[in-house]
């Protein structure tokens, strides 16, 4: 009882401590958020009232003049109640309500009100600092019965101080930047620049710190200047070509809580001479007539090249010597092909085959790849020369047919022409090789040379086809010459304009009139002789739309303009455009493109803030010390609270107090021989033969528990008389209940069974001694009972 007490009064004084601790923190804070005047004022508060409740009187010197200097507000409040801003105050106030306080100047009555009788200033709006961080306000004391001034009119300021409440804004939504491929780690690539609202002077919301979100393990970005640097060494613009990284930028030093946002950069590996020329195969065979003039094409061969634009120029060469004066190869700019042609005529019978070796080569080298790999490769030229001095012969060394996309199947497209050279002059037969036409897009009519078109064809997907045409002497079929044919395919106008890109455009709220929005322009798959030219116009069914127009600039440009002031997208967020873009080839193409356009809600100098419904932000951020304040009062709180928790669990350790009429259940005793039935105090099995008698929740008294367990309380089994039955349930109960101390006893029930068949074999309830017993029934109670039987159940002599 005595310990009770004294607990009792260490919890009383803990609460006094802790009230008065709760008292400390709330001046500290209140101090550290009002200004010196205020502070003077709240002292002077407190001392009038410590004063006065002492009964004694105070005698103040006269001072005249107003008591303030300037008050701080928070922007962006959004309690429920007007926010307080401070307290006017002249000496010249009794506390009579004889004075009169007026306001004006900056959002005096429409922003800020004063209670006229006690100076006292509220906020009724909610302030933007963004929109205006200074108000300037005068205040002046009249007296109402007179209505004279009492006080000189005063100016003072109404700071507003910064939240944040501005994501950081990049300064681009989308960036495109280019990095050699095969660059070393941490080239860098550009740089992102990101803008917050929010005032730098003030705390950490316009501190901004970069992170890469998309674009790893191959790109980093310095987390300060928002440098994108190359994080992986090697990266090869053939394996792949295009990045899109997605870079974070976020304010209040990159902390929890601090606001973010985010761009996209399109980041393209331009290409290096790293790839050097390679044959797709080692050997190249042609055939030649003997016959074939000098200047004749004889074949193509080509070496691939997976560089691009001047990387992926080649130069192909004839090695050998001798090759050297009857054949050239011709590179063809476009195709990189090397055609082979004859230098020198050809003769049958003094050389029927030549056989050279070829090489190609870049015609640009990169000095920093060159120890790396050989950037030339060769191959294998055989060119078989035929006895052809019956062949008929074309009269051009190769053809060249132009024919528009569009030309319907059977048209004619050219002619081919070939002469037997010899003066029996024999008719020409003119067929294709198939092999040069695997999808038999060509015909040609065998007497006349004149190809036709057999299927239609396309610009976009093939604008050049090279077939191989044979000349064949009607009286000998074995006399052939072949010529190539190089067909380009002329472009018409069969594709309509559209948009060059996505648009995401997005119009301002408090947007002007005739303000331009977004420049779009087009593309178009066809290729005019004459060059692009697109026109651009509202959709007749839409021409007249309040909202917005479309300016054709004449550069294939269009400027999407405002026609309205201001725009609400609580009422409308996503406006439709429909724009027509014309072509100006021949049939004329066109094609509506829809415009998106968002309604977004953006600052004064157009910066979007934010295109979603509005969100309400509870105003943020304390100062310094007021922070350490509150975080000195929740750590002397815990401590109090854990003090609190060790004595209450200290009581709760009192040991068991031990009962000798405790019956025990459990051997709890390991490594140890029992006392047999001598042993009392291991078990007793008095209760087990009268289960009444047994004691509910009794302690154990050989050890004391650390912990005190619930025990889980058994149903009463009294009115259960058999024994047998009443084991098995403390057993399963037992089982059943994990909770009961100890863990590691073991609780052990024995049942002796039913009465033996042989009921007692004692002989103190035996007849006398002189009756005589027949003992051979002994004999049928089976070979458990055969000693006895033997003992009692022979004969005398026995």
């Amino acid at each position: 009882m005595l310990e009770d007490h004294w607990i009792f009064i260490l919890l009383q004084i803990m609460r006094v401590h802790i009230s008065l601790l709760f008292i400390v923190c709330t001046y500290l804070i209140l101090m550290i958020h009002t200004t010196p005047l205020d502070r003077t004022q709240i002292h002077d508060d407190w001392r009038k009232r410590l004063l006065s409740e002492n009964g004694i009187k105070v005698l103040h010197r006269a001072k005249r003049g107003w008591m303030w200097n300037q008050f701080f507000l928070l922007e962006e409040y959004t309690g429920s109640d007007t926010q307080y801003v401070g307290k006017l105050y002249t000496d010249q106030d009794k506390g009579d309500g004889n004075l009169k306080y007026i306001l004006s100047g900056d959002g005096a009555g429409s922003v800020f009100v004063i209670d006229e009788n006690t100076g006292d200033i509220q906020a009724v709006k909610r302030l933007d600092r963004e929109e205006k961080s200074i108000y300037t306000l005068r205040a002046k004391a009249i007296d109402r019965k007179t209505g004279r001034q009492v006080e000189p009119e005063s100016e003072f300021i109404i700071k507003i101080h910064d939240i944040n409440d501005n994501e950081p804004k990049f300064t681009q939504d989308i960036y495109t930047a280019t990095v050699p491929e095969m660059s070393e780690v941490g080239t860098s690539v550009i740089q992102v620049t990101a803008i917050d609202a929010d005032d730098p002077s003030y705390g950490n919301s316009a501190k901004i710190v970069y992170s890469i979100i998309q674009g790893q393990p191959y790109f980093s970005v310095d987390a300060d200047t928002g440098i994108i640097k190359t994080a992986l060494p090697d990266m090869s613009r053939e394996n792949r070509e295009h990045y899109q990284v997605v870079i974070q930028a976020k304010d209040m030093g990159g902390q929890m809580g601090g606001l973010s946002g985010t761009t996209t950069v399109n980041i393209t590996l331009t290409d290096v001479n790293d790839n050097p020329p390679r044959f797709p195969q080692s050997i190249y065979q042609f055939m030649s007539l003997e016959s074939a003039a000098v200047g004749t094409a004889i074949g193509r061969i080509k070496a691939n090249d997976d560089d691009v634009g001047k990387n992926a120029e080649i130069k192909y060469t004839v090695i050998d010597r001798d090759a050297k004066d009857y054949f050239e190869i011709i590179t063809d700019k476009k195709t990189q092909d090397g055609i082979i042609t004859v230098k020198k005529l050809l003769d049958f019978e003094s050389h029927g085959m030549h056989t050279f070796e070829v090489e190609a080569a870049n015609t640009f080298e990169d000095p920093r790849f060159s120890h790396l790999r050989s950037f030339k490769d060769t191959a294998i030229v055989k060119i078989t020369l035929h006895d052809v001095d019956e062949a008929p012969i074309f009269n051009r060394p190769f053809y060249v047919f132009e024919v528009n996309e569009d030309v319907k199947e059977g048209s004619i497209i050219g002619h081919v022409s070939a002469q037997d050279p010899d003066s029996t002059k024999s008719s020409v037969k003119y067929s294709i090789d198939r092999n040069t036409d695997l999808e038999r897009i060509f015909n040609i009519h065998s007497g006349n040379g004149s190809l036709i078109l057999a299927k239609p064809l396309d610009r976009e997907s093939t604008p050049w086809q090279n077939i191989t045409i044979v000349a064949t002497e009607s009286k000998n079929p074995r006399l052939s010459r072949n010529v190539q044919a190089y067909i380009k395919i002329l472009d018409i106008n069969d594709h309509a304009p559209e948009f060059a890109q996505h648009y995401d455009t997005f119009v301002c709220e408090n947007a002007k009139s005739g303000q331009l929005i977004q420049t779009v322009s087009a593309i178009d798959k066809d290729e005019p002789l004459r060059g692009h030219t697109f026109f651009f116009e509202m959709v007749p069914e839409f021409s007249v739309n309040p909202n917005f127009t479309v300016l054709d600039n004449k550069d294939n440009t269009a400027s999407i303009l405002t026609k309205r002031n201001r725009y609400n997208r609580n009422k409308i967020s996503t406006y439709a455009l429909p724009i027509i873009i014309f072509d100006n080839d021949y049939p004329v193409q066109s094609s509506t493109e829809t415009l998106t356009i968002q309604v977004c809600a953006c600052d004064k100098k157009g910066n979007v803030l934010s295109c979603n419904a509005e969100a309400f932000l509870l105003p943020a951020g304390l100062s310094t010390g007021a922070l350490i304040a509150i975080l000195l009062c929740i750590l002397i709180l815990l401590t109090l609270v854990v003090l609190f928790a060790a004595l209450k669990r200290q009581r709760k350790k009192e040991p068991f107090k031990v009962s000798k009429d405790d019956v025990r259940d459990n051997v709890v005793t390991y490594n140890d021989e029992g006392g047999g039935e001598e042993d009392t105090q291991a078990f007793d099995i008095g209760a087990l033969r009268n289960p009444e008698a047994r004691e509910e929740n009794k302690p154990r008294r050989d050890i004391i528990p650390d912990t005190i367990f619930h025990i889980q309380r058994a149903v009463p089994l009294w009115e259960n008389v058999d024994v047998q039955d009443f084991i098995q349930k403390r057993l399963k109960e037992n089982d059943a209940d994990a909770t009961a101390p100890p863990y590691d006893s073991l609780a052990t029930y024995a049942y002796e069974g039913n009465d033996s068949i042989a009921e007692s074999l004692s002989s103190l309830e035996s007849p006398a001694p002189e009756e005589n017993h027949n003992y051979h029934y002994l004999n049928e109670w089976g070979p458990r009972f055969k000693k006895l039987a033997d003992l009692y159940g022979g004969d005398e002599s026995d």
